[in-house]
This record gives C-alpha cells, structure tokens and sequence, in this order.
C-alpha cells in the first residue's frame, strides 16, 4: 500500500513539474514556430504535438541539461515535416491541369438526345467513327461484324439522326 501512494505521489509531482513545464515554455516556442508559418493555428498545432511527445517522455525529457531545448528541436522537426507535406502538395495541384468541360448548349442536348433514339449498334457505331475518329474497318474489327454491315448502320443512323433532329428543330421553332 505504501509503495502505491509514493508511486501516485511521484506520478503527481512528475505531472506537476510537466504543468509548470509546459506553462513557461509553450508560448516562447509556439510564438518561433508564428513566425515561421505565419499562422498561429498551424504554429499551436505543431507547439502541442511536441509538447504531447515531451509528456510520452517526460521522465527521460526532464532529466537533460534543457529539456526546452528537446521540445523546440522536436517542433522544428514537426514543422519542417509539415512544411514539406504541403510543399508537395501545393506543387502536385500545381502540375495538375485544369480542364474545363465545354459549355452544354441546347445543339449538344438534342444531339444527346437523338443519339438515344437510335438502336445500339447504330448509336455505338456513330460515337466511335464520328466522335472517336474510328474507321469503318476498326468499327467492324471491333464489333465482329463485316465492313458493309457498319457502313449500314451509319447509313441508318444518319437518316434517323437527321429526322430526329429535323423534328426537333421544328418543335423549337413553333
């Protein structure tokens, strides 16, 4: 029982002498890392967690010649780590390149539309050689189909394309 209570009495003067510690240093080292990020929520957020690894280490910690000095390598160390974190991430969005979807317009929906209309050899048949710059030869390579077989579809597809088309445009006229 007795070797209890000294060991809860060594752990509270252990947590008192952190207290006092953290109390006197934290601000003098979160206030260097300030200046080194310019934001004072990154500077506390790194200031703590090398506080928190002090506290992991606290019986070795208290025991060097500046224990403050241990805690402001350590949060140099965390800050230059983030630093460099997003360092990189800043240069991977960088070398990122935007790409803008073209304007839809209302030629595009009724295209859209009237490509929905055709049966699905012909509306395949029409994206890969009109929109993908597919021959008729890789069209009917790729399908297992003869060449005259694709030149149909197209043939058929732009008829009913046409229509479709045609009676839509009518339909917005009136």
């Amino acid at each position: 029982m007795a070797e209890a209570v000294a060991s809860s009495s060594a752990e509270a003067e252990q947590e008192l002498d952190f207290d006092d510690f953290y109390a006197a240093n934290f601000r003098p080292v979160a206030v260097q890392l300030y200046a080194y990020f310019g934001d004072m929520g990154d500077a506390h957020d790194v200031t703590q967690e090398a506080f928190t690894r002090a506290w992991q280490r606290w019986s070795t910690v208290r025991g060097y010649g500046n224990p403050v000095a241990w805690v402001r390598t350590v949060a140099w160390r965390l800050a230059i780590s983030r630093w460099r974190r997003v360092k990189t991430a800043m240069r991977h969005l960088a070398s990122q390149r935007e790409e803008h979807e073209p304007a839809v317009d209302g030629l595009r929906v009724d295209l859209v539309r009237a490509l929905r209309t055709l049966p699905d050899n012909q509306r395949k048949a029409v994206v890969q050689h009109y929109l993908g710059g597919m021959s008729v030869a890789e069209i009917a390579g790729d399908s297992g189909v003869a060449e005259g077989t694709v030149k149909s579809w197209l043939s058929r597809a732009r008829t009913a394309l046409a229509q479709e088309l045609t009676e839509r445009e009518g339909v917005a006229d009136a």
